[in-house]
């Protein structure tokens, strides 16, 4: 758990990609500091191995018919050390008689004496200590000729060892000085330059969350901040928004039932009471029948109403984009024309449906039942604002870039270009005596959000509205 916490950190987060490479670097500095500084202690030993081998080489000398090697001093020098390392030698002739040193002291596997010194280096082990030794040949000549004489010696690594702890460990401390203290001054830098961060979530922490009125203060946080606080700004002011609209929906609902509901609340209690009263029952039938019409009537406002609120409702619904399919907008123009067909006849409206010449299907990815209220609605508000006698014509075309284009054109009278801004408002009416819920442009704008399409009211030539509906490609 702990380190599921650690790992969900951005401080830890960041400190690991910061520190991770940087420890990485100190490890192969190291490595190779480690290299250098044995290859540099092994140069130097094999140089002493190879220089103490020479001034053995050069004394040996003839007394009488035998050849004989004495240790000078000098040649012992050279492996004086702190570490009290031991040395080998071993002077053997061609025919491996001992002339000076240890006795069966291990030769390499394979002679092979390379260089301009014909010398060889070597690892081995004597006497249960690890040793590293040089064996070089000399020839010592005669009247008889010339005698090979092989020269081995060998030290114990201590003075290397130590030689290469001296040329390792000062540039190794420093680097690993210099981790810490870059550790130390990372978690230093991480804590100083992440507190905007902190006060972000304190600004967050300290807000109510069912009060939407609040902006996040974005002075003093970094310019990689910024975005995200005014991103979360924008958020919450379209939630804000959204909140309002919700309420104001609400309200408005509220206030377009309340209306039709008190109406026949009234009317049930006037039926009621004419019905507990009976004297006057014949002289009022007059009066019952034009009661039962109002309550029929305001029961189909109310309906009417409910249908498009929650119509409305359906279109805002966050998974409509899921359920787009393909379908023919030709026949569902057809379909809602037909069913509009009576209403227009009464008002003799000239009700027509223009298709595309080639007898081409134009297709739309839509939802079938919110593509029929589209149309519906754009039919139903031309013909209620069309005068008796008008026209109304929809339209379908196949755009040249792609797409599709759906068209409801009227020859009423109109929409003030002061009242375009606001036609697609909820509740809203150009023409306050006409009846309508104010809610048919509102749901048409959801409904084509949904589909990802587009709405717009044109002005039509030389009277009357257009409303144009678009799809992309």
């Amino acid at each position: 758990m702990r380190a599921e916490r650690l790992l969900s950190s951005l401080r830890a987060r960041l400190a690991v990609w910061l520190l991770l490479p940087l420890s990485l670097f100190v490890a192969l500095c190291g490595w190779l500091n480690w290299r250098n500084a044995a290859a540099l202690a092994d140069y130097v030993q094999d140089h002493d191995l190879l220089a103490s081998a020479k001034v053995l080489a050069e004394r040996l000398i003839w007394e009488g018919d035998a050849i004989q090697a004495t240790v000078p001093p000098s040649a012992l020098s050279l492996f004086r050390s702190e570490a009290r390392d031991r040395v080998f030698l071993s002077v053997t002739d061609s025919d491996g008689r001992l002339l000076a040193g240890s006795p069966n002291f291990p030769l390499p596997p394979q002679l092979q004496l390379q260089g301009v010194d014909q010398a060889q280096w070597y690892d081995t082990q004597f006497d249960g200590l690890p040793l590293r030794a040089v064996i070089t040949r000399r020839d010592m000549y005669e009247v008889g000729g010339g005698h090979p004489v092989t020269l081995t010696v060998s030290k114990t690594t201590g003075s290397r060892d130590r030689m290469l702890r001296a040329l390792f460990w000062p540039s190794m401390e420093f680097l690993l000085l210099a981790l810490a203290l870059a550790i130390v001054l990372a978690t230093l830098a991480l804590t100083w330059e992440l507190r905007p961060v902190l006060r972000l979530r304190e600004q967050l922490a300290q807000r109510d969350p069912l009060r939407l009125d609040f902006e996040v203060d974005t002075h003093g946080l970094h310019s990689e901040l910024r975005p995200v606080a005014d991103t979360l700004n924008r958020f919450v002011a379209q939630l804000r928004a959204h909140s309002e609209a919700q309420r104001r929906f609400i309200a408005d609902a509220a206030h377009q039932l309340r209306t039709p509901l008190a109406l026949q609340a009234s009317q049930i209690e006037f039926a009621r009471y004419t019905r507990e009263h009976r004297k006057n029952w014949d002289t009022r039938r007059e009066d019952m029948d034009t009661l039962w019409r109002e309550m029929q009537a305001s029961n189909r406002r109310l309906i009417a109403v409910t249908n498009k609120l929650l119509l409305l409702a359906q279109a805002e619904h966050a998974d409509v984009r899921t359920r787009l399919v393909p379908l023919d907008l030709g026949q569902a123009a057809q379909h809602c024309v037909e069913q509009l067909a009576a209403l227009a006849d009464r008002r003799y409206i000239d009700l027509g449906l223009d298709l595309p010449a080639s007898g081409e299907a134009v297709q739309v990815m839509a939802e079938p039942a919110l593509l029929d209220a589209l149309i519906s609605n754009l039919l139903d508000n031309a013909l209620r604002y069309t005068q008796e006698g008008g026209r109304v014509t929809v339209g379908l075309r196949t755009l040249p870039q792609g797409g599709a284009e759906l068209t409801v054109e009227d020859n009423g009278p109109g929409i003030a270009p002061e009242a375009l801004p606001r036609v697609f408002e909820r509740f809203f009416r150009a023409a306050g005596d006409t009846e309508g819920s104010g809610l048919g442009l509102a749901i048409v704008r959801e409904i084509t959000d949904a589909f990802g399409a587009t709405v717009e009211l044109q002005p039509a030539t030389p009277q009357g509205l257009r409303a144009v509906v678009r799809w992309p490609a």
